[in-house]
Protein backbone atom coordinates (compact mmCIF):
# COMPACT_ATOMS: atom_id res chain seq x y z
CA UNK A 1 0.00 0.00 0.00
CA UNK A 2 1.43 3.59 -1.01
CA UNK A 3 1.38 5.65 2.28
CA UNK A 4 2.28 9.05 0.79
CA UNK A 5 0.63 10.88 -1.70
CA UNK A 6 3.98 11.37 -3.40
CA UNK A 7 3.45 8.53 -5.73
CA UNK A 8 -0.13 9.16 -6.29
CA UNK A 9 1.06 13.26 -7.14
CA UNK A 10 3.87 12.04 -9.43
CA UNK A 11 1.63 9.81 -11.73
CA UNK A 12 -0.62 12.85 -13.15
CA UNK A 13 2.25 14.23 -14.95
CA UNK A 14 1.70 15.04 -18.58
CA UNK A 15 0.88 11.61 -20.70
CA UNK A 16 0.33 9.18 -17.38
CA UNK A 17 -1.72 6.51 -17.57
CA UNK A 18 -5.02 7.05 -15.99
CA UNK A 19 -5.49 3.30 -14.50
CA UNK A 20 -1.81 3.56 -13.42
CA UNK A 21 -2.76 7.02 -11.32
CA UNK A 22 -6.19 5.68 -10.25
CA UNK A 23 -4.44 2.90 -8.60
CA UNK A 24 -1.93 4.73 -6.71
CA UNK A 25 -4.66 7.15 -5.64
CA UNK A 26 -6.82 4.28 -4.51
CA UNK A 27 -3.90 2.19 -2.43
CA UNK A 28 -3.26 5.35 -0.68
CA UNK A 29 -3.92 4.89 3.51
CA UNK A 30 -3.91 8.27 4.62
CA UNK A 31 -7.50 9.83 3.89
CA UNK A 32 -6.46 13.04 3.83
CA UNK A 33 -3.76 12.19 1.59
CA UNK A 34 -6.44 10.06 -0.65
CA UNK A 35 -8.79 13.04 -0.78
CA UNK A 36 -6.04 15.60 -2.24
CA UNK A 37 -4.79 12.63 -5.03
CA UNK A 38 -8.43 12.23 -5.95
CA UNK A 39 -8.75 16.33 -6.79
CA UNK A 40 -5.13 16.66 -7.83
CA UNK A 41 -6.13 13.58 -10.82
CA UNK A 42 -9.71 14.92 -11.79
CA UNK A 43 -7.85 18.26 -12.44
CA UNK A 44 -5.39 16.39 -14.64
CA UNK A 45 -7.90 14.46 -16.16
CA UNK A 46 -9.49 17.25 -17.32
CA UNK A 47 -6.85 19.17 -18.55
CA UNK A 48 -5.72 16.62 -20.89
CA UNK A 49 -2.77 15.38 -18.69
CA UNK A 50 -3.13 11.86 -17.72
CA UNK A 51 -4.33 9.40 -20.38
CA UNK A 52 -6.64 6.30 -21.50
CA UNK A 53 -3.31 4.83 -22.17
CA UNK A 54 -2.86 1.08 -21.64
CA UNK A 55 -1.10 0.07 -18.31
CA UNK A 56 -0.61 -3.36 -16.64
CA UNK A 57 -3.84 -5.13 -16.25
CA UNK A 58 -5.53 -4.58 -13.22
CA UNK A 59 -4.16 -6.34 -10.06
CA UNK A 60 -6.93 -7.86 -7.67
CA UNK A 61 -7.20 -5.96 -4.56
CA UNK A 62 -9.13 -7.68 -1.71
CA UNK A 63 -8.32 -4.25 0.72
CA UNK A 64 -7.89 -1.13 -0.46
CA UNK A 65 -5.77 1.69 0.43
CA UNK A 66 -7.10 2.19 4.02
CA UNK A 67 -5.92 3.56 7.68
CA UNK A 68 -5.01 1.42 10.87
CA UNK A 69 -8.56 2.24 12.48
CA UNK A 70 -11.39 2.36 12.11
CA UNK A 71 -11.41 -1.52 13.13
CA UNK A 72 -13.28 -3.28 11.27
CA UNK A 73 -16.22 -5.48 12.81
CA UNK A 74 -19.10 -6.98 11.76
CA UNK A 75 -22.04 -5.12 10.64
CA UNK A 76 -24.31 -5.83 13.98
CA UNK A 77 -21.31 -4.77 16.08
CA UNK A 78 -21.12 -1.48 14.62
CA UNK A 79 -22.34 1.33 17.53
CA UNK A 80 -25.48 2.25 17.72
CA UNK A 81 -26.64 5.53 20.12
CA UNK A 82 -29.55 7.57 20.06
CA UNK A 83 -29.02 10.94 18.87
CA UNK A 84 -29.96 12.89 21.83
CA UNK A 85 -26.47 13.31 23.07
CA UNK A 86 -22.78 14.35 21.49
CA UNK A 87 -21.91 10.55 21.63
CA UNK A 88 -24.79 9.28 19.48
CA UNK A 89 -24.41 11.99 16.79
CA UNK A 90 -21.02 11.30 16.56
CA UNK A 91 -21.82 7.59 15.87
CA UNK A 92 -23.87 8.59 13.21
CA UNK A 93 -21.40 11.11 11.67
CA UNK A 94 -18.64 8.57 11.93
CA UNK A 95 -20.45 5.26 10.19
CA UNK A 96 -21.91 7.87 7.39
CA UNK A 97 -17.88 9.08 7.07
CA UNK A 98 -17.08 5.78 7.06
CA UNK A 99 -19.43 5.09 4.04
CA UNK A 100 -18.27 8.22 2.30
CA UNK A 101 -14.44 7.09 2.64
CA UNK A 102 -15.34 3.69 0.87
CA UNK A 103 -17.23 4.83 -2.11
CA UNK A 104 -13.91 6.86 -2.62
CA UNK A 105 -12.37 3.58 -3.29
CA UNK A 106 -15.28 2.27 -4.93
CA UNK A 107 -15.11 5.16 -7.56
CA UNK A 108 -11.40 5.11 -8.14
CA UNK A 109 -11.79 1.42 -8.61
CA UNK A 110 -14.43 1.65 -11.31
CA UNK A 111 -12.44 4.07 -12.94
CA UNK A 112 -8.92 1.71 -12.59
CA UNK A 113 -10.49 -1.86 -12.87
CA UNK A 114 -12.64 -1.78 -15.66
CA UNK A 115 -11.33 -1.45 -19.49
CA UNK A 116 -11.89 0.05 -22.97
CA UNK A 117 -15.03 1.69 -22.05
CA UNK A 118 -16.06 5.46 -23.24
CA UNK A 119 -14.44 8.38 -21.82
CA UNK A 120 -17.60 9.38 -20.35
CA UNK A 121 -17.76 6.34 -18.60
CA UNK A 122 -14.34 7.50 -16.53
CA UNK A 123 -15.53 11.57 -16.63
CA UNK A 124 -18.78 9.95 -14.78
CA UNK A 125 -16.67 7.90 -12.13
CA UNK A 126 -13.96 10.54 -11.45
CA UNK A 127 -16.65 13.35 -10.46
CA UNK A 128 -18.20 10.52 -8.63
CA UNK A 129 -14.19 10.21 -6.41
CA UNK A 130 -14.18 13.63 -5.61
CA UNK A 131 -17.54 14.19 -4.89
CA UNK A 132 -17.35 11.15 -2.49
CA UNK A 133 -14.02 13.18 -1.02
CA UNK A 134 -15.59 16.51 -0.43
CA UNK A 135 -18.53 14.63 1.52
CA UNK A 136 -16.22 12.50 3.78
CA UNK A 137 -14.26 15.31 4.16
CA UNK A 138 -17.68 17.41 5.23
CA UNK A 139 -17.87 14.79 7.21
CA UNK A 140 -14.74 14.40 9.37
CA UNK A 141 -14.87 18.14 10.01
CA UNK A 142 -18.15 17.72 11.40
CA UNK A 143 -16.55 14.86 13.43
CA UNK A 144 -13.98 16.83 14.60
CA UNK A 145 -16.51 19.64 15.87
CA UNK A 146 -18.52 16.43 18.01
CA UNK A 147 -14.72 16.06 19.40
CA UNK A 148 -14.68 12.94 18.01
CA UNK A 149 -11.78 12.16 14.21
CA UNK A 150 -12.28 8.78 11.82
CA UNK A 151 -11.32 5.70 13.18
CA UNK A 152 -12.52 6.28 16.90
CA UNK A 153 -15.43 4.39 16.76
CA UNK A 154 -15.78 0.98 14.91
CA UNK A 155 -16.80 0.14 11.23
CA UNK A 156 -17.30 -2.38 9.08
CA UNK A 157 -16.72 -3.23 5.65
CA UNK A 158 -19.58 -4.36 3.40
CA UNK A 159 -19.31 -2.09 0.74
CA UNK A 160 -15.91 -3.21 -0.22
CA UNK A 161 -16.73 -6.92 0.19
CA UNK A 162 -19.87 -6.69 -2.28
CA UNK A 163 -16.89 -4.36 -4.93
CA UNK A 164 -14.47 -7.80 -3.98
CA UNK A 165 -17.17 -9.80 -5.30
CA UNK A 166 -18.23 -7.68 -8.15
CA UNK A 167 -14.52 -7.20 -9.10
CA UNK A 168 -14.39 -9.02 -12.77
CA UNK A 169 -17.29 -7.33 -14.38
CA UNK A 170 -18.60 -4.19 -14.35
CA UNK A 171 -22.03 -5.18 -15.51
CA UNK A 172 -22.07 -6.71 -11.70
CA UNK A 173 -20.56 -4.00 -10.38
CA UNK A 174 -22.90 -1.26 -11.99
CA UNK A 175 -26.09 -3.41 -11.03
CA UNK A 176 -24.91 -4.09 -7.39
CA UNK A 177 -22.97 -1.34 -5.56
CA UNK A 178 -24.73 1.80 -6.77
CA UNK A 179 -28.36 0.59 -7.65
CA UNK A 180 -28.03 -1.57 -4.71
CA UNK A 181 -26.13 -0.36 -1.59
CA UNK A 182 -25.30 3.15 -2.52
CA UNK A 183 -29.14 2.94 -3.43
CA UNK A 184 -29.88 2.47 0.21
CA UNK A 185 -28.74 5.78 0.96
CA UNK A 186 -31.07 7.38 -0.73
CA UNK A 187 -33.88 5.41 1.22
CA UNK A 188 -32.37 6.16 5.10
CA UNK A 189 -31.21 9.71 4.79
CA UNK A 190 -34.30 11.35 4.74
CA UNK A 191 -35.46 9.71 7.86
CA UNK A 192 -31.81 10.40 9.28
CA UNK A 193 -31.92 14.03 8.27
CA UNK A 194 -35.35 14.86 9.93
CA UNK A 195 -34.16 12.73 13.05
CA UNK A 196 -31.16 15.41 13.36
CA UNK A 197 -33.53 17.82 12.86
CA UNK A 198 -35.86 17.01 15.22
CA UNK A 199 -32.81 17.64 17.91
CA UNK A 200 -31.43 20.60 16.43
CA UNK A 201 -27.92 19.07 14.84
CA UNK A 202 -28.39 21.84 11.84
CA UNK A 203 -24.87 21.33 10.88
CA UNK A 204 -25.06 17.09 10.24
CA UNK A 205 -28.89 18.10 8.43
CA UNK A 206 -26.97 20.77 6.36
CA UNK A 207 -23.88 17.82 5.87
CA UNK A 208 -26.55 15.07 4.91
CA UNK A 209 -29.07 17.91 2.64
CA UNK A 210 -25.56 17.92 -0.15
CA UNK A 211 -24.64 14.24 0.35
CA UNK A 212 -28.52 13.56 -0.59
CA UNK A 213 -28.60 15.81 -3.34
CA UNK A 214 -25.67 14.43 -4.81
CA UNK A 215 -25.66 10.96 -4.34
CA UNK A 216 -28.91 10.71 -6.65
CA UNK A 217 -26.63 11.60 -9.21
CA UNK A 218 -24.28 9.17 -8.33
CA UNK A 219 -26.63 6.27 -8.58
CA UNK A 220 -27.86 7.59 -11.47
CA UNK A 221 -24.04 7.15 -13.18
CA UNK A 222 -24.97 3.72 -11.97
CA UNK A 223 -27.47 3.58 -13.72
CA UNK A 224 -26.59 5.12 -16.89
CA UNK A 225 -23.66 2.69 -17.28
CA UNK A 226 -25.41 -0.66 -16.00
CA UNK A 227 -27.87 -0.19 -18.92
CA UNK A 228 -25.21 0.55 -21.31
CA UNK A 229 -23.66 -2.42 -20.00
CA UNK A 230 -27.10 -4.33 -20.24
CA UNK A 231 -27.30 -2.75 -24.39
CA UNK A 232 -23.82 -4.65 -24.96
CA UNK A 233 -24.72 -7.74 -24.37
CA UNK A 234 -28.34 -7.97 -25.59
CA UNK A 235 -29.88 -8.16 -21.93
CA UNK A 236 -32.80 -6.57 -20.94
CA UNK A 237 -32.26 -4.75 -17.98
CA UNK A 238 -35.05 -4.88 -14.80
CA UNK A 239 -35.34 -8.51 -16.10
CA UNK A 240 -31.38 -9.03 -15.22
CA UNK A 241 -31.29 -6.44 -12.34
CA UNK A 242 -33.91 -8.27 -10.38
CA UNK A 243 -32.40 -11.63 -11.15
CA UNK A 244 -29.23 -10.35 -9.59
CA UNK A 245 -30.62 -9.15 -6.73
CA UNK A 246 -31.82 -12.69 -6.14
CA UNK A 247 -28.22 -13.78 -7.24
CA UNK A 248 -26.39 -11.60 -4.92
CA UNK A 249 -27.95 -9.37 -2.47
CA UNK A 250 -31.35 -11.44 -1.71
CA UNK A 251 -31.24 -9.49 1.58
CA UNK A 252 -30.22 -5.92 0.86
CA UNK A 253 -33.34 -4.89 -0.34
CA UNK A 254 -35.30 -3.65 2.82
CA UNK A 255 -37.70 -1.23 4.53
CA UNK A 256 -39.39 1.81 2.77
CA UNK A 257 -38.04 3.28 -0.53
CA UNK A 258 -37.58 6.97 -1.40
CA UNK A 259 -39.21 6.23 -4.38
CA UNK A 260 -38.78 10.33 -5.82
CA UNK A 261 -34.70 10.10 -5.06
CA UNK A 262 -35.11 6.82 -6.96
CA UNK A 263 -36.81 7.92 -9.64
CA UNK A 264 -34.36 10.62 -10.32
CA UNK A 265 -31.78 8.15 -10.26
CA UNK A 266 -32.94 5.89 -13.41
CA UNK A 267 -35.44 3.33 -11.96
CA UNK A 268 -38.40 2.93 -13.51
CA UNK A 269 -41.68 2.53 -11.37
CA UNK A 270 -41.84 -1.20 -12.05
CA UNK A 271 -38.69 -1.62 -10.72
CA UNK A 272 -39.18 0.36 -7.75
CA UNK A 273 -42.89 -1.40 -7.50
CA UNK A 274 -40.51 -5.13 -8.16
CA UNK A 275 -38.25 -3.72 -5.20
CA UNK A 276 -41.13 -2.88 -2.63
CA UNK A 277 -42.41 -6.75 -3.36
CA UNK A 278 -39.26 -7.97 -2.76
CA UNK A 279 -38.99 -5.81 0.42
CA UNK A 280 -42.54 -6.93 1.99
CA UNK A 281 -41.75 -10.11 1.43
CA UNK A 282 -38.37 -10.20 3.40
CA UNK A 283 -40.50 -8.31 6.13
CA UNK A 284 -42.84 -10.75 6.16
CA UNK A 285 -40.81 -14.04 6.29
CA UNK A 286 -38.75 -11.89 8.86
CA UNK A 287 -41.92 -11.55 11.18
Amino acid sequence: MITSSDGAAGLTKSGASLFDAALAALQLCDPAEKVGAVARLRRAWLAGEVSLRESAPPISLPTPGRPARPPLVPPREVPRRGLGTPEGRAALVHAVAHIEFNAINLALDAVYRFRDLPRDYYDDWLRVADEEARHFSMLAARLTSLGRAYGDLPAHNGLWEMAVKTADDWLLRMALVPRVLEARGLDVTPGMIERLRRVGDVETVAALEVILREEVGHVAVGSRWYAQACAQRGLEPEATFRALIREYAPGQVMGMLHREARLAAGFSAAELDALEALADARRAADE
